[in-house]
């Protein structure tokens, strides 16, 4: 069964992906965003793209109206962690006040089914590793805070409302659609492949690794790298879940269940573009644990989801390929 799906922030990195599977699986499905980060070419021809905030409640309303929405997935905000250090009621602007503008808008519309994009942030610096949903969520930064204040809005309101929720707690995402047809697009974006692939094709002089004398095999920090379209299949079985099930809601880690130091995701890099990319080794960042890998076993169990491209060499040529396709299109595209 599918319903009509409103995806907030469609026109970003990770929203693009999941409108792409949605479509690619038959789902009616529109767009809003305001452009700040997103990119109109990353939206697929024929779905309707709304340029506005979604704290806009009367344009809200008119799009569920228009569309006949039943169900949202929520990209839409703020995700670089420095900045919520420095700025952080922009974030708690952004990712709080905004979602819970979103989600009055959707209790108000009736919709019934709303897809949450969280982060492993809410764990903060975890003492074990891999982490399970019930590890102790201890947010280190705004951003963190900022998305888990949002999954609480949202367990409060299922329990008041007719409403369900899936929040869907990333790991470390990478990589881009294979078919090229989007991807990670951001100018000085600080994901390690995207900043890899470019050092690889000349657009950076080198890659910062930040801390070698972690508590790892090679003294870089492990991190569990999951591939963007894995998880864009993830929210649409996450949206099938609460459809089958509209009186339970979820929270569910995403990733492998395994990680690659800096070290590893650069020599993957190198073997697959056969070059060797320039290294330049700083200190740590605050706030970054030696390892950050996710128990998947919720997820697994609760959901019918097999990845498709589990393999660091995988996601680092899809996302060569697509960082080549940009080189081509004219800067700064919108």
């Amino acid at each position: 069964m599918t319903v009509p799906v409103l995806v907030t922030g469609g026109a970003g990195y990770i929203g693009s992906h999941a409108v792409l599977a949605l479509k690619d699986a038959g789902w009616p499905v529109a767009v809003i965003d305001n452009l700040t980060t997103g990119f109109r070419f990353a939206i697929p021809d024929g779905i309707p793209l709304y340029e506005g905030d979604i704290e806009d409640g009367a344009l809200l309303a008119r799009i569920f109206a228009e569309q006949g929405t039943r169900a949202v997935m929520h990209f839409a905000g703020s995700i670089i962690v420095p900045e919520s250090v420095e700025n952080p009621l922009k974030y708690y602007h952004n990712n709080t006040a905004k979602s819970r503008a979103l989600i009055d808008a959707a209790v108000s519309g009736g919709l019934k089914h709303f897809i949450f994009s969280s982060t492993a942030a809410t764990y903060g610096i975890p003492e074990v590793s891999p982490v399970t949903e019930d590890s102790p969520k201890q947010p280190i930064n705004p951003y963190g805070m900022s998305k888990l204040m949002t999954e609480i809005m949202l367990a409060d309101t299922a329990r008041a409302h007719p409403l369900n929720f899936c929040a869907l707690r990333y790991f470390n995402v990478a990589g881009a659609d294979p078919q090229a047809r989007t991807g990670q697009s951001t100018a000085g974006a600080t994901h390690l492949i995207k900043v890899a692939v470019e050092a690889a094709l000349g657009k950076r002089d080198s890659v910062g690794v930040f801390g070698t004398d972690y508590a790892t095999p090679d003294g870089t920090g492990v991190r569990d790298y999951i591939h963007v379209s894995d998880l864009a299949a993830a929210h649409v079985l996450a949206l099938e879940g609460l459809i089958e099930q509209p009186e339970r809601s979820l929270t569910m880690n995403c990733g492998y269940g395994r990680g690659f130091s800096v070290l590893e995701v650069l020599d993957a890099v190198d073997r697959v573009t056969n070059r060797t990319i320039d290294r330049r080794m700083e200190g740590r960042r605050a706030g970054d644990p030696d390892s950050l890998i996710s128990d998947n076993r919720r997820i697994r169990e609760t959901l019918p989801w097999v990845p498709q491209y589990a393999d660091l060499e995988t996601i680092v040529t899809h996302a060569l390929a697509w960082e080549r396709k940009l080189t081509e299109m004219q800067p700064n595209t919108n």
